[in-house]
């Protein structure tokens, strides 16, 4: 498979949402929803486990992909990914980083690239 890379950095195509979502998996849904719901203390569903990742012009997305700033804000400026943007790395990712710190690595090595 391709590698996808969100707006964020986050590698769509290594999301176990992304993954169940692609290979139309109900057991992988399921596994997916009780794992984020444990993770993130919420009530996650396994219909709600259907992402084409946020790349995408599509309406598949996980619910957090409609109210993310950050994907709200490189779709505006029509830029593939945070690296692109001139403004990097902006307020909104650097709080994003401090949660997942790996994904900056990620960016980074994309900037660097271009």
């Amino acid at each position: 498979m391709e590698k996808i890379v969100a707006y964020c950095g986050i590698p769509c195509s290594e999301c176990p949402a992304f993954i169940a979502t692609k290979s139309d998996d109900d057991e992988a849904r399921a596994k997916v929803a009780k794992d984020w719901s444990k993770e993130f203390e919420s009530n996650i569903k396994p219909e709600d486990i259907n992402c084409d990742g946020c790349l995408t012009d599509g309406d598949r997305v996980f619910n957090h992909c409609n109210v993310c700033e950050i994907r709200q804000c490189a779709r505006g400026k029509q830029i593939e990914n945070c690296a692109y943007c001139d403004e990097y790395a902006c307020e909104k990712l650097n709080s994003f980083f401090e949660m997942v710190p790996n994904i900056k690595q990620i960016l980074d090595e994309i900037r660097e690239n271009l």
